[in-house]
């Protein structure tokens, strides 16, 4: 049996663009992914702390350094520039293995989306 153990979060960042012209996915800033333990194309959730929306899209990455958040295509519909938001990503794994995982967990200064030290 698999079970989903939460992979990799990235707490309270706040939204820099959103793109509603555009193909799809979120931006995110590379040192961030690094950071949370996330990959392009990965599949994440986006709760939005502001309006309560979720939705499930991809990550792109973003420049290095720059603190880029940028929700794409149709699920800008549901950020505005400023909303902070949680990005989250699961794993399945055994549950033995979820016993002894530790997730990357990350909480950025939220007002430049930089990792603080």
């Amino acid at each position: 049996m698999q079970i989903e153990i939460l992979k990799s979060k990235i707490h309270r960042v706040a939204i820099t663009e959103a793109n509603l012209h555009y193909m799809g996915s979120i931006t995110i800033d590379e040192d961030l992914m690094d950071a949370a333990n996330l990959t392009t194309y990965e599949k994440v959730t986006v709760a939005n702390i502001d309006n309560g929306e979720r939705f499930d899209t991809y990550v792109i990455k973003g420049e290095r350094g720059s603190g880029k958040i940028a929700v794409n295509g149709a699920a800008a519909h549901k950020v505005k520039v400023g909303h902070l938001i949680i990005i989250m990503a699961y794993a399945a794994m055994s549950p033995e293995e979820a016993k002894t995982f530790k997730p990357a967990i990350i909480f950025p200064d939220s007002k430049t989306n930089k990792l603080i030290s």
